[in-house]
């Protein structure tokens, strides 16, 4: 039986959640509300009225579409790199013994251990040291770089949770190991790998110190923001964020849709045998 100490204590502890979430939510509250405020001068840091005119046209910033598109492409090719290295990274760690494996596996974790500001610098170090001339290209595998461990945790824990027996009878009803990736453990790891795949998308376009050295004349969105900080953010970069925002929570809505939906297929149809 719950005693009344037992409720009193459940009401506390939804109660201590619910003000967490509220104060990890309070900078995202701010910068939708500030993207609606009619403000009268360069700065947009206090509220003087509700108006819609800076959505109507999110662009007016010179520059600001130029970054906005700037970093949405260097965080699409960052994902489908990382995606591709880090999945195989992850099944060689996970299904294979080789050599080296454990060092691979630890060196994994070097990048994501390392701070940010000794990883550019030791980036922009190198590039300096290569003449490699710095833009988008550096700021690509710089990128690349530093979400590939991400990528590759995601991924492992994805790949130690699944059942072997199943790659197993794959195999033995007459699958070779490339089928059996492409047509089992491939599909069984997706939910994985959509999770590593906006992971990697959202820590790259969210980037601010490995681009600022090394990004050389290119200017991503982070870079564009800091930069009109010194003289006031326009309300423009305020819409941006928050279509940004909107959309992250599209994707993630449509990825939850798309596996309860795969769930409530397989407990319909139950077991079935597989093809190979």
């Amino acid at each position: 039986m719950r005693t009344r100490v037992d409720r009193i204590r459940d009401v506390l502890i939804g109660a201590w959640a619910v003000l967490a979430i509220v104060y990890l939510f309070i900078p995202i509250f701010v910068i939708v509300l500030f993207s609606f405020n009619d403000n009268k001068g360069r700065f947009n840091f206090t509220w003087q009225g509700f108006t819609l005119r800076h959505w109507k046209d999110p662009f007016a910033v010179e520059g600001l579409s130029d970054a906005m598109v700037t970093s949405l492409s260097i965080a699409a090719l960052c994902t489908v790199i990382s995606i591709t290295l880090g999945t195989f990274v992850a099944l060689a760690i996970v299904r294979y013994r080789f050599v080296g494996r454990g060092a691979t596996n630890t060196l994994v974790f070097l990048p994501l251990a390392t701070p940010e500001v000794v990883l550019g610098a030791a980036l922009l170090g190198w590039f300096l040291t290569m003449s490699f001339a710095r833009g988008f290209t550096t700021v690509l595998i710089a990128h690349v770089m530093f979400t590939l461990g991400y990528v590759v945790i995601t991924i492992r824990a994805r790949l130690e949770g699944m059942d072997l027996h199943i790659e197993e009878a794959a195999q033995d009803l007459g699958a070779n190991q490339m089928t059996t990736i492409r047509k089992v453990t491939l599909p069984l790891i997706a939910p994985g790998i959509v999770a590593a795949g906006l992971l990697a998308f959202a820590i790259s376009i969210d980037d601010f110190v490995v681009s600022n050295f090394n990004a050389g004349q290119t200017v991503t969105f982070p870079l564009f923001v800091y930069g009109a900080a010194r003289q006031g953010v326009p309300p423009q970069v305020n819409v941006m964020a928050t279509m940004l925002l909107g959309l992250a929570l599209v994707l993630m809505f449509v990825n939850v849709a798309i596996q309860r939906r795969a769930a409530r297929r397989d407990a319909a149809l139950g077991p079935q045998p597989a093809r190979v």
